[in-house]
C-alpha cells in the first residue's frame, strides 16, 4: 500500500514537471531564455562592430553625461582606477587617502544617464575592510562631483 502511494506520488510529481516544459508554447520547442522574442541575436546588438557602426549617433551608443564622468576622475583622482567602462558608465578606483585625510577609500561610480543631473551619479564608498562610510561622507563627495560638472559645462560653454 506504501509503495503504491509513493508511485502515485512519484508519476504526478513527474506528470507536473513535463507540464512545465512546454510552456503552452504549442511547439515541440523547449523552453528557452534564448527563444524569448527579447533575446533573440536578431533583436539585440552585442557585438562590438555594432557599437561603432552607429558612430554618427554617439549619443545613442553612450549614454554617459561627459562632465559628469569627467568631473568623477578629477574630484577622485587620488585614487588608482582599477576598472573604466564608458559604455556602462562604471569607474571602479582601488583604495587611496585623500589629501589631508588619514582614512583610506575606494569608490564605485556608475554614471547611469546622460542628464547632467544628481538622479544620474550613483557613488559608493567603502573604508578599509570594505567598512561603511558615513552618508554625509559620500553626499559631499557627490555634491564635488556635481559642483565640477557644472563648472566643466559652464567652461565648455554649453548652458
Amino acid at each position: 500500500m506504501a509503495q503504491a502511494a509513493r508511485l502515485l506520488i512519484v508519476t504526478t510529481l513527474c506528470a507536473g514537471l513535463a507540464a512545465c516544459g512546454n510552456s503552452g508554447r504549442g511547439s515541440s520547442e523547449p523552453a528557452s531564455i534564448l527563444t524569448d522574442p527579447d533575446m533573440r541575436p536578431s533583436a539585440r546588438s552585442t557585438r562590438i562592430q555594432d557599437v561603432f557602426a552607429r558612430s554618427e549617433k554617439p549619443n545613442q551608443t553612450v549614454g554617459v553625461n561627459k562632465y559628469l564622468w569627467n568631473a568623477s576622475l578629477e574630484v577622485l583622482n587620488f585614487l588608482p582606477v582599477q576598472t573604466i567602462d564608458p559604455f556602462t558608465g562604471v569607474i571602479q578606483t582601488g583604495y587611496g587617502t585623500p589629501p589631508g585625510g588619514g582614512r583610506s577609500y575606494r569608490a564605485t561610480v556608475q554614471i547611469s544617464d546622460p542628464a547632467l543631473d544628481a538622479r544620474s551619479l550613483r557613488l559608493s564608498l567603502q573604508g578599509p575592510g570594505g567598512g561603511a562610510v558615513e552618508p554625509g561622507t559620500v553626499r559631499a563627495v557627490e555634491d564635488a562631483i556635481l559642483t565640477r560638472a557644472r563648472q566643466l559645462r559652464l567652461r565648455d560653454g554649453r548652458l
